[in-house]
């Protein structure tokens, strides 16, 4: 995901930069109001500072959403009330507030790109294909096995949804519980594993979720018989 970071303090942007970037976000930083409108390069989220040093953030909020959907996170040190409703009225998506810490803003911007998914997909043709079996219809939120629909939690919907998003990728816990649950989820990891286990169960033989410990997990489609009895693994203990 490609993210235009307009920050103008260096300490700042550096280390939501490095922040982004461990999560494998690619970060585009500029540090004034002028040099956002006149980035070219394509970008699917925009991550605004409001006290920019050659114009106010609010007018470039402004002048960006006047240009098109893509998703705006306001970031700034103002914590004002006015400050956060004009922002929202301008077209921002969401509003952090300085301090902040990496994980919340990261998932702030899982939290908007979901909101967006199902606008953006409308136009496509129609469900994702996964190999052969398994189809992910997005905009309708169904999951379909062999042309019959499997009936899925919600978490368990949002988690296969999440994972299939980079077949083969390996997604920490961490990672997972941001985008699936929230940064605000104080319960016991191990709901992750459960969800992970009722998906193997429910879709045996066309996807494998492969645990990695200590780390996390791999989703991987599964291509035939041979494949996947070289990929199906229980779940580790962690």
């Amino acid at each position: 995901m490609r993210v235009l970071l307009v920050e103008d303090d260096e300490p700042v942007a550096q280390s939501l930069r490095r922040g982004l970037l461990r999560y494998g976000f690619e970060v585009a930083w500029v540090a004034t109001g002028g040099a956002a409108l006149s980035h070219t390069e394509p970008y699917d989220v925009v991550l605004l500072d409001l006290g920019l040093p050659d114009t106010d953030g609010l007018d470039v909020c402004k002048a960006l959403r006047a240009r098109g959907d893509v998703p705006i996170i306001v970031i700034s040190a103002r914590s004002d009330e006015t400050d956060r409703v004009v922002g929202l009225e301008l077209g921002a998506d969401d509003y952090v507030s300085k301090p902040f810490g990496v994980r919340e803003v990261i998932a702030r911007i899982r939290a908007v790109m979901r909101r967006v998914q199902p606008r953006d997909r409308a136009a496509e043709a129609g469900p994702d294909r996964y190999g052969t079996r398994l189809t992910v219809d997005r905009k309708a939120a169904r999951v379909r096995l062999d042309g019959d629909e499997v009936a899925l939690a919600p978490k368990e919907y949002d988690l296969l949804a999440f994972l299939t998003e980079e077949p083969g990728a390996l997604m920490s816990r961490e990672q997972i519980m941001e985008a699936v649950w929230d940064a605000n989820w104080f319960g016991p990891t191990k709901t992750l594993d459960v969800h992970v286990a009722a998906l193997r169960r429910k879709l045996k033989g066309a996807i494998a979720i492969e645990a990695v410990r200590g780390v996390g997990f791999r989703l991987e489609i599964v291509k035939d018989q041979t494949a996947k009895d070289e990929i199906v693994k229980d779940a580790e203990p962690s």
